[in-house]
């Protein structure tokens, strides 16, 4: 029996829930992969806008040689500096397949020292923070270095483009297409806003609205 992949999603306060549980869906299709969701200690944290619990079933010591790591944005302000944080992900990254990130989650990579001198995205409104760990922030949804085995993924959604791509790496074509159908992922969006420069200003203007009591 061929042994399934360990994949390491890690949770922690004020994430945003998409870029774990939409990686998290991709991948829980194929039967290759083994998923856990760490953190700090076992038990719910609480996303970013406080709504919805996720849970941690192991602390980051109980995994620290997974095969995957996808690591989630949101607030990750203090775990720039979490020594525990940083250790463990530079630690797992020594024996990854793949060390991959979702949108602010790349900052945490960048803070670990995995993206000194790499081009790197994650979502649009932190290009700045990224630059400032070390990384050259470009404008993809999915940025790879195959050769270093790091992956990152811009804003949110593109973690579920990523997570097929790691499919592909992982598996084959047909298993990511086959993750794909089954999760009926075939984005038809009713509008085209979804990247900074498509934007207009009273549109910018509604996202400082909402997104000021965030900071």
């Amino acid at each position: 029996m061929t042994r399934r992949l360990r994949v390491a999603i890690p949770l922690f306060p004020k994430l945003t829930a998409l870029d774990a549980i939409g990686p998290y869906e991709v991948l829980a299709q194929v039967p290759a992969f083994d998923i856990t969701f760490v953190g700090h200690a076992r038990g719910e944290v609480r996303d970013g806008n406080g709504m919805l619990g996720l849970v941690v079933d192991g602390r980051f010591e109980d995994l620290p040689s997974p095969d995957v790591i996808i690591f989630p944005g949101g607030d990750t302000r203090l775990l720039q500096s979490d020594v525990r944080v940083l250790d463990w992900v530079r630690g797992a990254h020594a024996s990854t397949t793949w060390t991959t990130s979702v949108c602010a989650g790349s900052l945490v990579l960048g803070a670990a020292g995995l993206l000194d001198g790499l081009t790197a995205t994650t979502h649009w409104a932190r290009y700045a923070d990224l630059a400032a760990c070390g990384a050259t922030p470009v404008p993809e949804r999915v940025v790879e270095h195959l050769d270093r085995r790091i992956i990152t993924a811009a804003g949110v959604s593109a973690g579920i483009d990523m997570a097929l791509r790691l499919t592909e790496l992982l598996e084959d074509r047909t298993a990511a297409q086959a993750a794909q159908l089954l999760i009926e992922y075939d984005p038809q969006p009713p509008f085209d806003c979804g990247i900074r420069p498509k934007a207009t200003d009273e549109v910018m203007d509604r996202v400082r609205e909402y997104d000021a009591p965030r900071r």
